[in-house]
């Protein structure tokens, strides 16, 4: 299995979980590619290929009606990757103060930042969805 750390550190494909976060907490039963492609304002070949990858990686689902394929985000795998981040960040709090806390490099404090939100973000959906279906 690919690292999942290595398909969410390319920007374009966090860009992409972002907009099928957002579609999917509008109630979006899927997303095709024409509207990624619409959206992003990124061509039809690129998308396809980090689909493909973020399809590998498990981080999406895909549903086929006739010629067209709907695109939705697949929690689970970033639940992984909240759950590997959290000790981290409870250390971080826990055992420091605010004044302690040495900041990250531009590009890491982006990608962590990206990576939080679209965890808390995956999560809160999911459980909305279960309170939803009275789970």
């Amino acid at each position: 299995m690919t690292d999942i750390f290595d398909v969410i550190a390319d920007g374009t494909r966090r860009d992409i979980l972002q907009l099928l976060l957002r579609r999917s907490s509008d109630g979006d039963a899927g997303t095709s590619v024409t509207q990624i492609v619409s959206e992003l304002g990124i061509s039809q070949p690129t998308v396809s290929k980090h689909l493909k990858v973020l399809r590998e990686a498990e981080l999406v689902t895909v549903r086929e009606d006739g010629q067209r394929r709907y695109y939705s985000l697949a929690i689970e795998p970033l639940e992984v990757v909240d759950d590997w981040l959290m000790p981290f960040l409870v250390d971080a709090f826990d055992e420091r103060t605010d004044l302690d806390l040495v900041p990250l490099p531009d590009g890491a404090a982006h990608a962590a930042e990206a990576v939080g939100r679209a965890a808390a973000s995956a999560k809160h959906v999911v459980q909305s969805a279960l309170k939803r279906l009275g789970g």
